[in-house]
């Protein structure tokens, strides 16, 4: 089933407009990911399309009907909600039967799904126990498969892995992603996390400003950004800036000069930056002020000329240093933000 907010408008107040005229779309059979920071729209979005809110302008089509007055019972959707909302007093086989029963389908029935789902998220030994007995990405999976049991067209998973520890958001991330393509459902993951995004969206929607910033895949956004918030959002280390009228000579140089006189800021990724091979061969110089190991990487900080630069060079016991700069890892951005250009079209 296809999913669709159409010129959604939305006010909590009169001096409070959260969403004017929103428009998206989630694909037939997708696991769509809703990126954003805090404050950003995610969870009124998230909201309307359960029936939670009602839009004050605008549809929400499920396919071609118009679910926007209808609440929640009438939409045929699963939640999975962040604290996971299991009932403590019910076993795991009960927790995931839970919405069967109220639709009163028959106990044989319901155990035949009971079995199947908890085969699916993995957790056929845990059936007997209690949420109080489970770990967090244990009653995650529990959570996960009693939003599935009544066959929902649309599965909304509200910042499901943010509680968890790294080692249990991996885990998860895996599990959210098989589940979804076995059962083939609709499906929009709300994070701020890029990561989970990241991994295992087929699409993702970076929604900033209750705007909606972008659409594509991580390749499309990270290395193909519509405009400068989507460019920053997207990428650690951080996307570096350097405004163009401060650029040394030798970077400027090496950048398309007509698309340059209408930019006010380079953008450069950190993976772009190298040790120039000789001096003579740097784009510029900048004088190390912090080194910190990541796991495989290094972060060093540089500081060039008047501005702060991150990059993943090496380790090294120099203070100052000749870099280039490959043009394949740089986006020009207009005054307004927009995306004049990047590396990676050449």
């Amino acid at each position: 089933m296809r999913a669709t907010l159409q010129d959604i408008t939305l006010a909590y107040d009169q001096h409070t407009t959260v969403l004017k005229n929103f428009t998206c779309t989630i694909p037939t059979g997708e696991l769509v990911a809703l990126l954003g920071p805090s404050g950003s729209g995610k969870s009124t979005i998230l909201n309307l399309l359960a029936g939670l809110l009602t839009p004050d302008a605008g549809q929400i089509l499920f396919d071609q009907t118009n679910v926007t007055h209808q609440d929640s019972r009438q939409r045929n959707i699963g939640m999975v909600f962040q604290d996971y909302a299991l009932y403590p007093h019910l076993s795991v086989r009960d927790n995931i039967a839970f919405p069967l029963k109220m639709a009163h389908v028959k106990k044989a029935a319901r155990q035949q799904r009971v079995t199947e789902l908890a085969k699916l998220v993995q957790i056929t030994d845990q059936l007997a126990k209690f949420p109080r007995e489970l770990s967090g990405g244990q009653q995650q999976r529990v959570a996960l498969a009693r939003a599935l049991a009544k066959h929902p067209q649309l599965l909304l998973l509200d910042e499901p892995l943010s509680s968890l520890d790294t080692t249990l958001r991996e885990e998860l991330r895996t599990v959210i992603h098989d589940v979804q393509r076995a059962t083939g459902v609709t499906t929009l993951f709300v994070t701020h996390n890029q990561e989970d995004a990241l991994q295992i969206a087929d699409h993702i929607m970076l929604l900033a400003n209750g705007r909606l910033q972008q659409v594509g895949t991580g390749h499309d956004l990270y290395v193909h950004p519509q405009n400068l918030t989507v460019a920053q959002f997207i990428g650690r280390p951080q996307l570096n800036l350097w405004p163009v009228a401060t650029l040394p000579a030798g970077l400027r140089a090496s950048l398309p000069a007509t698309l340059l006189a209408q930019a006010t800021t380079l953008g450069i990724r950190s993976e772009a930056i190298h040790l120039a091979t000789t001096p003579a061969a740097a784009h510029f110089t900048a004088t190390i002020t912090q080194q910190r190991q990541l796991g495989r990487d290094t972060l060093t900080s540089l500081q060039a000329a008047t501005s702060l630069i991150s990059t993943t060079i090496p380790r090294t016991d120099q203070t100052t240093l000749p870099l280039t700069v490959d043009r394949h890892g740089c986006q020009l951005f207009s005054a307004t933000g927009d995306c004049l250009w990047t590396g990676a079209d050449q």
